[in-house]
């Protein structure tokens, strides 16, 4: 079997990190940036701070903010007319995992001319030449859309999330500067961090899991089980801002070469029908998703215990320790707000086949380790409804 591993050309870490882009982009002969990112971050003087940095490197900009928290087809669409207009040379993503996703779909589209629209990415494109460069400064811990090939494009008409699969999107640079999630409000804070635990998880459990995707997944899970709790706690702790910022890059690091599981295939259908943060959705989904799973785990789960602060894990039987890693996750899940019941989130019973059934057909799907199918995701979204 062949494994391959796609990660940024470069990335920096560390509070005071967004100092490095002005540098970094005058040394790859960068002029101009389009800088994507949403109307709050501006709001809030967030996004200023990177721009900053442009402005004191003299090196130009111009703002696109049309993002939405889940990006549409036209916000990438008009982001890419807005690109063209702008005379710029790079891409500059400052946000979550929406800033960047957008990011991703203008740039991948405007360097293809023969892909003119969204919906012929979706899965895995034919593209022939890499995206508009992209430096990615992500404000949450937990898409990791700065380190990944993936991102996902929300169809409005169609009701659907498409999930696009490309290396040529990955941003040529990262910057993950703890300083730029202090601003996240609790529930933000929590959401994206267990986005970054699914991701993890997921990872970790999937079939193309291997020695090196599984190191980085159980790093992570230990670092957000340290760190989550602290940050939600208290948004200005540095030093769990700087692991959960840590953790849930090595987390995409992992998923980003070997996907993922049913957990995001469901949580892609509230979103996509609901409007649901990917974040809440993930969160909600993923323990009953991993008791679905168990029987296709081996021991797995007994290291995701381990991680998640278990103690005398090898000690218990398969059935213990499958037990309490789900009840670590869903202690965790529930000690920072995250709501444990799709009717909690304004989901519709009469809804649930529908979803079951687009769930089946998403992309990630094939990644699950337990061979399902629609009926058996239908299951799952029953138990999880109240």
């Amino acid at each position: 079997m062949v494994n391959r591993v796609i990660l940024n050309e470069t990335a920096y870490f560390g509070q005071g990190s967004i100092s490095m882009i002005g540098e970094e982009a005058k040394n790859r002969l960068f002029n101009k940036a389009f800088v994507v990112t949403d109307k709050d971050l501006l709001k809030f003087n967030v996004a200023q701070k990177v721009t900053k940095v442009l402005e004191d490197y003299n090196i130009a900009y111009v703002i696109y903010d049309n993002v939405k928290p889940n990006p549409t087809i036209e916000n990438v669409l008009t982001g890419v007319k807005k690109y063209k207009d702008s005379e710029a040379d790079f891409i500059l993503a400052i946000g979550g995992g929406s800033s960047m996703d957008t990011a991703k779909g203008i740039g991948i589209i405007a360097n293809n001319p023969d892909f003119s629209e969204v919906k012929p990415l979706e899965g895995s494109a034919a593209t022939k030449n890499k995206s508009v460069p992209i430096i990615a400064v992500p404000t949450t811990a937990g898409t990791a859309s700065e380190v990944t090939i993936d991102y996902v494009i929300t169809d409005e008409a169609a009701v659907r999330k498409m999930v696009c699969i490309d290396p040529k999107v990955i941003p040529v640079l990262a910057v993950i500067d703890p300083d730029m999630m202090c601003s996240m409000p609790k529930g933000l804070t929590a959401a994206t961090g267990m986005d970054a635990l699914t991701h993890a998880i997921e990872g970790y459990i999937t079939k193309e899991a291997w020695t090196v995707s599984d190191m980085f997944a159980l790093k992570a899970i230990e670092l957000i089980a340290k760190n989550l709790p602290k940050a939600v706690a208290n948004g200005n702790d540095i030093a769990a801002r700087n692991g959960m910022a840590t953790a849930q890059y090595i987390a995409g690091m992992c998923f980003s070469n070997v996907g993922l599981g049913i957990v995001h295939s469901m949580a892609h259908q509230l979103g996509a029908v609901y409007n649901t943060p990917h974040g809440v959705a993930n969160a909600l989904l993923l323990p009953y998703v991993m008791e679905y799973n168990a029987p296709a785990t081996g021991e797995k789960y007994k290291e995701i215990a381990r991680q998640m602060g278990i103690a005398s894990v090898d000690a218990m039987t398969e059935e213990e320790y499958r037990k309490v890693a789900v009840d670590a996750i869903v202690n965790l899940s529930k000690s920072i707000g995250i709501p444990q019941k799709l009717v909690e989130i304004g989901a519709k019973e009469e809804d649930l086949e529908k979803l079951a059934n687009m769930a089946y057909v998403d992309v990630c799907t094939s990644g699950n380790p337990r061979k399902t199918n629609a009926e058996d995701i239908l299951e799952i979204y029953k138990k999880a409804y109240e």
